[in-house]
């Protein structure tokens, strides 16, 4: 028994060192999209509606533009939420998590295997971006927390869990 518990624990341990090891290709969600078409200086910015502080950027294009995936990674959900609307979310090397919210339409499905550049969807309002200019939302969570990350910002503890899309963006270009 305790020689299976060890081999489960390796396995476990694999998987977990593996993800961090994978090299992450980043692309820009919206196809064509350049810095320009978001503002540097929303990620964080506040006061944000209910949430507070709005973590994450809005990539401005035209309604129905591609979206695509940022990542190689699997399709975690797709589907409706409140303020999100048409949302997709990809887990991604480094156990990270991509968030595109407010999408028109969603062009992939649960448990996709996705590259980075992959359309995964379109550029739309829906949730509480209804009657606003069409944008994605993109955020980017750690699954396990950086603590170094935290400030003394609104809600800057929870900067542990969330990178600065802007910043990470960049290296694409």
């Amino acid at each position: 028994m305790k020689t299976r518990f060890k081999k489960v624990l390796l396995v476990i341990a694999v998987i977990l060192i593996g993800g961090f090891l994978l090299p992450e290709r980043i692309s820009i969600p919206v196809k064509g999209a350049t810095a320009k078409d978001w503002h540097p200086k929303s990620f964080w910015f506040e006061p944000w509606g209910t949430s507070g502080v709005h973590k994450g950027i809005d990539i401005f294009a035209k309604l129905g533009q591609p979206v695509v995936s940022t990542t190689d990674g699997i399709v975690l959900y797709k589907g409706h939420l409140a303020k999100g609307g048409n949302v997709v979310l990809v887990l991604g090397p480094k156990w990270r998590l991509h968030y595109f919210a407010h999408l028109h339409t969603i062009d992939t499905a649960w448990f996709n295997i996705v590259t980075s550049g992959e359309p995964i969807g379109k550029v739309g309002d829906s949730g509480n971006a209804k009657g606003k200019p069409a944008h994605v939302h993109y955020s980017i969570v750690r699954i396990f927390p950086a603590p170094w990350a935290m400030d003394r910002s609104t809600q800057g503890v929870k900067k542990a869990f969330f990178i600065d899309p802007d910043k990470y963006l960049r290296k694409a270009e």
